[in-house]
């Protein structure tokens, strides 16, 4: 029989503050200690994000992969290991058929052992992806809010535009006048490669066809608050 304890956190900052790698190890290892167990070796996650399943993780495929029947693998908390109701069921199945033992401390022990703890399990599972689903819903007014504002979200800065010290797009002076020229050019029935040419010879700047048709049909992000970027 081996005992394994398994770790996660998702950024860099978290595992300095608050549920910190190292809490996380020492709460591990005192329960293992309580039990009468040594723990053999740690799986530790490092800038992983719950929403991954666990299988799907570097640390956790590891893990999955070494474990035997009789084994016992302990975690601090449900949502360092799973934030999916879906994933924490299967692995949980998947666990029981191998005889693996699985201890989650939050939920008092062992949750593969009796049916009450494995309730708890499936209840403290749901109310976690649920969680997640309203975080999710968070990001997405947030961003809504941000695109509304004309705010820069992040990724290639779309073309026409750049980012203000205020972090906000704000037109570039020098492409807006590219797209300007090019729009005048089409709506004189240039073909886009004439069009292309004629950019080049007066602006220095050269598109790919793709890049150009997307200048020439999409509104710009002053008239969407949005809108998709374009490379040359």
């Amino acid at each position: 029989m081996a005992v394994y304890g398994y770790t996660r956190v998702s950024t860099s900052r978290q595992a300095e503050e608050g549920e910190s790698l190292e809490v996380q190890q020492r709460t591990i290892a005192g329960y293992a200690l309580m039990l009468g167990l040594t723990v053999d070796r740690m799986y530790v996650e490092r800038g992983v994000s719950g929403s991954v399943p666990l299988s799907e993780r570097a640390e956790g495929t590891a893990l999955l992969a070494i474990l035997k029947p009789g084994d016992v693998l302990i975690a601090p908390k449900l949502d360092r290991m799973f934030r999916s109701a879906l994933d924490a069921l299967d692995v949980l199945a998947k666990l029981k058929a191998r005889s693996v033992n699985l201890h989650m401390i939050d939920l008092g022990g062992d949750v593969t052992g009796n049916g009450i703890s494995k309730l708890v399990f499936t209840i403290l599972s749901a109310v976690a992806e649920a969680e997640r689903d309203r975080i999710r819903e968070r990001v997405t007014q947030v961003k809504r809010d941000q695109r509304q504002r004309n705010r820069y979200l992040g990724g290639i800065v779309p073309f026409g535009f750049r980012v203000g010290d205020d972090g906000a797009l704000v037109p570039d002076t020098g492409e807006q006048a590219l797209i300007a020229h090019a729009r005048a050019l089409r709506a004189d029935g240039a073909t886009l490669r004439a069009i292309r040419a004629a950019l080049e010879a007066r602006h220095g700047r050269k598109l790919s066809l793709d890049a150009l048709h997307r200048v020439l049909t999409e509104q710009t992000m002053a008239q969407e608050g949005w809108g998709k970027s374009v490379s040359g």
